[in-house]
């Protein structure tokens, strides 16, 4: 069976004739419930396929339409791509027939038909009244130009007119594409003995076959497809726009409702909240306020949750702004989709949008960097390119992944990865070394000021200095190591900076100019640690030897050290690099002849005491020159 990945989706008042309409179009009635045949009324969606001319198949949903069912209109008006608004011509335009084309508008429907249905049960002028009543209604909405067929689903008048304009439509619509991560949000789900869960729905992204693993979330099971069907026909494939069954291997019927996701594995996460750009219905007529308790519907899924004005005091009827939604139950969606925000009690329709991002954290009001990400995010909603240069602004100082970009923007790894190269040569975004994980290029360009100025600073207060520790350098700047290193390798790469063996970083080209007094202090705190050899002062000896304050000899020292006349051992004291050779030279030899340390004849070599020495074995130690084999120390092999 060809299927055109259209879906058509009907609309109206209870008792307007819209499951009757489409078992005279199709021959099957979408009331498949019992307690729905009782009482002539249909409570849950339906669905059936219509041929086209050529042989393909489209799918109608068909939805209830009394209020208290609206819940479930909305899980199936989620996946339609074409409304046929049903309007009885002995009744026409009633609360539900705005209602529902509220919510049509909302969530985006461009394209619609109207059936004036009924018409046997009236006077010709009756139906003209009816007509006219219907172009109010309809003024100013996405249908105020749709066609009003008169129809009667009881005597199969006109229905040839609607079933050939409905078919003409669903050739003319552009059909769903097939790309993206494979998303179906639930509708159905039940058990069909010998072949265990079967879950249904209108996939919106996306293709799945048969042997494909599907993570079912946020009850966090997975299952092989088993077998697949497409209004009704076993299948190898289905896609976005197909109406689809899914038997699932390994997944306990009972840990899965409607509003649940069947989804590719790891790539969406149950959410508790959503920020969004959410729009008021112009004939609401009450302000939307801060704090409302209200039920989002999206997909198929609707939780209970409150909703923050973020950038609005109240929303008025008919106005705009971005808002977050805070769930009382995990929420598995996408950025871009499209939702309904009803009050909870009573249950009334206050408006719809498009779901922006999903939170991480609660979002303060009025706060202007806020306001401006959510927004500069809304407006890259649909073009996959510009939400995901979006979103690597957003992450700011960080590298991230391919993976966790892919994830965010739900497209497949090889479609994220050929779009960050395309905005690499936008120089728009770099991938760093050696991970090649990814950045935005005004953040990469942010991140390297910042670090150029703890750089700067700190020589400039430590104007003797050579080289800085990364560690210290990690302190100022606050940057993760990992990005720090990434940053500083950069950097290398630019020429402006030089990394050194132990952890050590300088300016490329750093020059350190002493003054006379400095460069005279430097000469005699040499002399005195070659003077003293193996039995050095003590650093807090320095100030009454030299005549020096503390702190200048803490600058000179840290001078040397850097460029290599000295060495320090520990905290207490430093020793000349000559005077460290030497002592290396004659531990390498007492190892080699005694096959470890005889440390009683290191120290008598030495001439020295249990102060100095074991500092010094420590420092060779941590130098890798010697290591612990139980109780001896013997040389670290290489």
């Amino acid at each position: 069976m060809q299927i055109q990945p259209i879906v058509i989706g009907t609309a109206g008042h209870i008792d307007h004739g819209k499951s009757s309409l489409v078992r005279a179009l199709t021959g099957i009635d979408p009331d498949r419930l019992k307690e729905e045949k009782e009482r002539g009324l249909t409570i849950d969606l339906g669905f059936a396929p219509l041929e086209l001319p050529d042989g393909r198949t489209v799918g109608i949903i068909d939805v209830p339409g009394h209020e208290r069912f609206v819940r479930n209109m909305v899980a199936g008006a989620t996946g339609i791509d074409l409304v046929v608004l049903v309007v009885a011509a002995d009744d026409g335009v009633m609360p539900q027939t705005r209602e529902h084309l509220d919510i049509m508008g909302l969530l985006g429907l461009e394209r619609g038909i109207i059936a004036l249905n009924k018409i046997d049960m009236v006077e010709p002028g009756m139906a003209e009244l009816a007509e006219e009543d219907v172009r109010v209604a309809v003024k100013g909405t996405f249908l105020e130009d749709a066609p009003i067929l008169r129809v009667s689903a009881r005597t199969g008048e006109g229905l040839e007119a609607l079933k050939a304009r409905m078919i003409a439509d669903a050739l003319a619509i552009q059909p769903r594409t097939a790309e993206g991560i494979f998303r179906l949000p639930i509708q159905r789900v039940f058990s069909k003995a010998g072949f265990g869960t079967v879950v249904t729905g209108v996939p919106v992204s996306g293709t799945v076959r048969i042997g494909d693993v599907l993570e079912v979330l946020p009850a966090g099971v997975r299952g092989k497809v088993r077998g697949l069907h497409a209004y009704g026909k076993p299948t190898d494939v289905a896609r976005a726009g197909h109406s689809t069954a899914i038997n699932l291997s390994d997944v306990d019927t009972s840990l899965v409702v409607r509003g649940h996701v069947a989804a590719s594995p790891d790539f969406f996460s149950p959410v508790r909240m959503v920020a969004a750009r959410f729009r008021v219905l112009p004939s609401l007529e009450r302000p939307v306020t801060d704090r409302m308790e209200v039920r989002l519907h999206t997909g198929t899924a609707d939780p209970l949750g409150e909703l923050v004005l973020l950038d609005h005091h109240e929303l008025r009827p008919g106005e705009e702004g971005l808002v977050q939604v805070r769930l009382a139950e995990p929420l598995v969606c996408a950025p871009g989709d499209r939702f309904i925000l009803r009050l909870a009690s009573p249950s009334i329709t206050l408006g719809g949008g498009r779901i922006v991002e999903e939170s991480r954290h609660r979002l303060k009001r009025f706060k202007g960097f806020v306001i401006e990400e959510l927004s500069r995010q809304a407006e890259a909603l649909g073009d996959p390119s510009a939400l995901l240069e979006t979103t690597l602004a957003r992450a700011g100082a960080t590298l991230t992944p391919v993976a966790e970009l892919a994830q965010a923007i739900k497209q497949p790894p090889e479609l994220t990865l050929s779009l960050l190269e395309r905005l690499y040569k936008e120089k728009r975004a770099r991938a760093l070394p050696p991970r090649q994980e990814w950045i935005h290029a005004d953040r990469l360009e942010e991140s390297l000021v910042r670090l150029r100025g703890a750089l700067a600073k700190w020589f400039a207060d430590n104007p003797l200095r050579r080289v800085m520790e990364v560690l210290e350098l990690r302190k100022l700047t606050g940057l993760e190591a990992e990005f720090l290193d990434a940053l500083i390798d950069e950097e290398a790469r630019r020429g402006r900076m030089v990394r050194q063996p132990g952890g050590l970083v300088a300016p490329a080209g750093r020059e350190v100019k002493l003054d006379d007094a400095a460069a005279n202090l430097r000469t005699k705190l040499l002399a005195l640690f070659e003077a003293r050899g193996y039995q050095p002062p003590f650093t807090e000896e320095l100030p009454v030897l030299l005549g020096a304050p503390a702190k200048e000899l803490a600058r000179v020292i840290a001078l040397c050290v850097d460029e290599g006349s000295l060495q320090k051992v520990c905290a207490e004291f430093v020793m000349a690099t000559t005077t460290i050779d030497r002592v290396k030279q004659l531990v390498v030899e007492n190892c080699t002849k005694h096959g470890h340390l005889e440390i009683p004849q290191l120290r008598d070599a030495l001439g020295t005491t249990r102060k100095y020495l074991i500092p010094l074995l420590e420092y060779f130690d941590s130098k890798g020159v010697t290591t612990r084999l139980g109780a001896n120390r013997v040389l670290k092999k290489r």
